[in-house]
């Protein structure tokens, strides 16, 4: 860093918190961008932002979210003091450890808020009272998927700052731990760095659960669709080693391993363990294309989500 009026505050930090002005910066950057779809999305299309806005609202207030983002909070500070006894790869663990609680957290979180924003309101007749507005079905499921991938993005903002704050912290306390001499600043923005794109994967797959709840909850009650997410969820994983494991097998476990291939999303794409055990940082190409998946699928669950609930007899 050059030398400037801030050069003496930022040298009496503690190594850990030295690069942490790039989460802050991170953090107001992505704050800006959700501002702005928020304002793009009420300017074109008011009736769908207005259930979006009441369908955050509704799940912001219950304690679930509270209680997710604590057990959040609580596993991501505690994380750093763990023995991996991994001799000297801790940093890894907790970086694959802190990704994955984020990621199940914050599914749990949007299929929870599928069910209780639209089967429950569905099963209660209060979806009869929103559609006597003018406002139409579309609108509805659309505004709904809308509110409920605002929290989730939400969830990973707060949480993921957290994460790469706890990151910084294990470099230096692994180093004074093993009497290794004192980390460098850039020591710790690097293994920042290489965790981040790990946030951005994990809200997509969360936004494609989110998609597919959705359209199970024109449908089904919570338990159903719970169940079925996470069918969906173990066997997205798994895809990839099904259908490898289906080369050379009988004509039916083929048939069925490809048609589970074509269905089913490929989670697998999604996490970057690879990337963490080698060190590696995930290239932004990967990250664009994963994006582009994911909106692909998010898309056609929400065909699925339309198709589902325009003929749903809600009397």
């Amino acid at each position: 860093m050059s030398e400037s009026w801030f050069q003496p505050i930022f040298d009496r930090l503690p190594t850990w918190m030295q690069p942490l002005w790039l989460v802050v910066l991170g953090g107001a950057a992505v704050a800006v961008v959700f501002w702005a779809l928020n304002l793009l999305v009420r300017w074109t299309m008011p009736k769908i932002w207005a259930v979006a806005r009441t369908t955050a609202k509704e799940v912001l207030h219950q304690p679930v979210f509270l209680v997710l983002l604590l057990i959040g909070a609580f596993g991501i500070v505690l994380f750093p003091f763990i023995p991996y006894n991994t001799f000297g790869e801790d940093v890894k663990m907790l970086k694959d450890s802190g990704l994955t609680l984020i990621r199940v957290l914050a599914i749990i979180l949007v299929l929870w808020s599928a069910s209780v924003s639209i089967a429950s309101e569905i099963e209660s007749r209060t979806a009869l009272t929103l559609l006597s507005k003018p406002i139409g079905r579309r609108q509805v499921i659309i505004g709904k998927f809308l509110g409920i991938l605002w929290l989730g993005m939400l969830f990973f903002l707060l949480l993921g700052m957290m994460f790469l704050a706890s990151v910084s912290y294990k470099v230096q306390y692994d180093a004074r731990e093993t009497a290794k001499p004192e980390p460098k600043w850039t020591e710790c923005r690097d293994e920042m760095l290489q965790a981040s794109p790990g946030l951005v994967l994990g809200l997509l797959e969360t936004a494609i659960l989110a998609a597919i709840s959705t359209a199970i909850s024109t449908r089904l009650s919570m338990v159903p669709n719970m169940m079925i997410c996470t069918a969906i969820y173990m066997l997205g994983h798994l895809t990839p080693l099904l259908a490898v494991s289906a080369v050379g097998k009988l004509e039916i476990v083929v048939f069925v391993a490809n048609l589970l291939s074509a269905v089913l999303p490929v989670l697998e794409n999604f996490t970057m363990e690879g990337a963490i055990s080698t060190g590696q940082t995930v290239p932004v190409v990967y990250l664009l294309l994963a994006g582009v998946y994911s909106l692909i699928y998010c898309t056609a669950a929400m065909l699925l989500a339309l198709l589902l609930f325009e003929d749903r007899d809600l009397a």
